[in-house]
């Protein structure tokens, strides 16, 4: 593309796959309570509108239990095991390169905390390439509210016409429609679009690449 575009990724089913490790908190949260663990793929559907959200909904058979007590010991151990088993996708760090140096503004919005996330990309060798990593605790409100993309949107002086909000999941395809942006799934990724649907779809990182340089 001749302009420079303002692409705003999402984090865990976008750039990285971050199943395992969310899991492992999960069980180790429901384990203090004498509960069961979960399969990994029954917590991956829970994933996406945040901590609190994935900890109500891990806590579908549990009655009486201190949802806030339950978010600590889900951070105090996930904040401890980042990336024991975390990934980037194929094609995630080359393709964010490449989308640099095409002179893209890149951008991180995601609805895990912002901490944690930053601590990801940085660990990974990849912050350096966004102009900001936004995420639980930075903005007012969590996806598919749209302030994360506006704050970007002022960040990086790119005008709204030549912004895109890039993920895995319907609250990343509702933020966009929210924010008036473009709007790419990635449909590698775990999340669910639900009704919603996208300006682009993207079956790899690469093929997303492609499609921007």
């Amino acid at each position: 593309m001749t302009k420079p575009q303002l692409l705003v990724f999402d984090l865990d089913g976008t750039l990285i796959d971050s199943r395992a490790d969310l899991a492992a908190g999960v069980n180790h949260m429901r384990a203090n309570y004498g509960l069961p663990p979960l399969p990994a793929d029954a917590i991956s559907g829970y994933i996406g509108n945040g901590v609190r959200k994935l900890v109500e909904r891990s806590l579908h058979d549990a009655a009486d239990v201190d949802v806030e007590e339950a978010m600590r010991i889900n951070r105090d151990y996930y904040v401890s095991h980042l990336t024991v088993h975390t990934t980037l996708y194929d094609g995630v760090s080359a393709g964010l390169r490449q989308l640099a140096a095409a002179g893209h503004k890149l951008a991180l919005l995601t609805n895990k905390p912002g901490d944690a996330s930053r601590e990801i990309m940085e660990h990974f060798g990849l912050a350096a390439h966004f102009s900001e990593i936004l995420g639980g605790g930075d903005v007012a409100e969590l996806k598919p509210q749209p302030g994360g993309i506006f704050q970007c949107l002022e960040t990086t002086g790119i005008d709204v016409s030549n912004a895109w909000m890039i993920g895995d999941h319907y609250t990343d395809l509702a933020a966009a429609q929210n924010a008036g942006v473009k709007s790419a799934l990635v449909t590698y990724g775990f999340g669910n679009a639900q009704d919603y649907t996208a300006d682009e779809y993207f079956a790899s990182f690469s093929e997303l690449t492609a499609y921007f340089v």
